[in-house]
Formats: C-alpha cells, structure tokens, sequence
C-alpha cells in the first residue's frame, strides 16, 4: 500500500469517488463537469488545499482532500479533512487509519497546524467509528450553512 500526494493525473479517480461518495451518504448526484472543474481547481491552486490518495497495486482504491482553516485563536491552522472516500472492495483493511497518518506527519513537518477537523454525516456511524478509532472526537460546535 502506497500512500502519497494526488497528481492531476489521479483527478478522474477523485471524481468518481467524490460522485460514490455523495450518492452513498447522501443520495446526491453531482454534475460530473462542476465535480470535474471542482477537483482539478485544488490541483491548479495549492491554497485550495491537496488530495491525499492510497494506492495498492497501481490501483487507486481511497483518498481524501485537504483545506486550510485559519484559526487566530491558536495562531496556527486547522486542517479540514474532507471527501473521504475508500473503495467498498478495500474497506476494513485501514486504509483511512493510514492516509490520516500521512496527513498528520505532514501537518507536523509543516510546523504550523494545530489540529484537525472534519465532518460526516449523522447517520454515517460507520465512519465514525472509523475517526474515532484513530483518535478523532466529536467537537461541541454544529455545523451552520446558508447555500448562495
């Protein structure tokens, strides 16, 4: 299992995923064109964040994105890991416990990130159990959005 930062090459991968990912949870469909230009977008602009992926065999089977949060609290930055998304096939065998510890030895050669968030849906207790298996925790705040 190889863990490694996403090239452009890996974006058609990352938008399947993402479109597995909301139908799964959420029963979504998205756009494939809008999905496609999301994707490629964090490629061309690394303050948007990174992609993160596991590959076994040549095979792309898991990854996650990455965006920055500043917090002045803490004078440092939260990292919000987000599309979360491992192949039905290669579940159960840790590949998020390992793609979470990849990110955090980066986050701690970075030097300057504070800590971690993420959110799932409520009804996703699989994967919550998941984060909380390496470690995560739920936080006391809930999560407001106003869709322009």
């Amino acid at each position: 299992m190889n863990i490694r930062i996403a090239k452009i090459e890996d974006a058609p991968n990352l938008v399947e995923f993402n479109q597995a990912m909301a139908l799964e949870t959420e029963g979504k469909r998205l756009e494939t064109a809008i999905l496609q230009n999301g994707v490629e977008s964090v490629f061309h602009d690394e303050k948007k964040g990174f992609y993160v992926v596991a590959e076994d065999e040549n095979k792309i089977v898991g990854g996650l994105m990455v965006t920055f949060e500043w917090s002045d609290w803490r004078n440092s930055w939260f990292w919000w890991i987000q599309s979360v998304y491992i192949l039905p096939e290669a579940r159960g065998r840790k590949i998020y416990s390992r793609l979470y510890e990849f990110v955090k030895a980066k986050a701690r050669a970075s030097g300057n990130v504070c800590g971690f968030r993420l959110y799932v849906e409520n009804e996703n207790v699989n994967a919550q159990k998941v984060y909380e298996k390496v470690g995560m925790q739920t936080s006391h705040y809930l999560m407001y959005e106003d869709m322009i």
